[in-house]
């Protein structure tokens, strides 16, 4: 067993990966970036990995994928998921056959967003369900549970919280 240390970003996306992941899609701006880099970076040719031209076209394309089945991710910041809102709203009552996990980093403060804004709310609105790890070290363990969830129920959208601090996982 190696161990190694990550942020929880690159945890979301190390638990994503086996969890199964297809297709993960979103639009660049921190605090998510991360996410879909690390995933580009340690995918082994099994996910098909893009950087979309906005944060609508991104979670189109991935619920286009859970549609057909497949596990889908995207990955936003909190404003890009008011880009998104038309598609998701319609994600709400269409559902998808495969897992899907939407992931928005919010960002307090704002650090390195133009407003503040608290996504949890979109969850309650479009009456998705919410998971949030609140700790880093339970990012990775937390992702592949999100599909786990899905299959059980069958229906799945995600609205995980940003949390930046160091992790040390193991990986097998």
């Amino acid at each position: 067993m190696h161990k190694e240390f990550l942020m929880g970003n690159a945890a979301i996306a190390r638990g994503a990966i086996a969890a199964g992941l297809n297709l993960i899609s979103g639009y660049p701006g921190t605090p998510s970036t991360e996410v879909l880099e690390t995933t580009a970076k340690v995918n082994d040719g099994s996910v098909y990995v893009e950087w979309s031209v906005n944060e609508k076209a991104a979670l189109e394309l991935g619920a286009g994928a859970a549609y057909s089945g497949a596990r889908s991710m995207v990955t936003m910041k909190q404003v890009g998921l008011n880009v998104a809102s038309d598609p998701l709203m319609s994600l709400a009552y269409i559902g998808v056959k495969g897992g899907m996990v939407i992931m928005v980093a919010d960002d307090p403060g704002p650090i390195s967003s133009q407003t503040e804004q608290d996504t949890r709310h979109f969850a309650s609105f479009s009456k998705l369900p919410l998971l949030r790890p609140f700790i880093s070290t339970g990012s990775l363990r937390y992702d592949t549970g999100r599909f786990r969830v899905f299959r059980e129920v069958q229906y799945s959208r995600a609205f995980p919280s940003y949390n930046k601090s160091l992790s040390r996982l193991r990986f097998n």
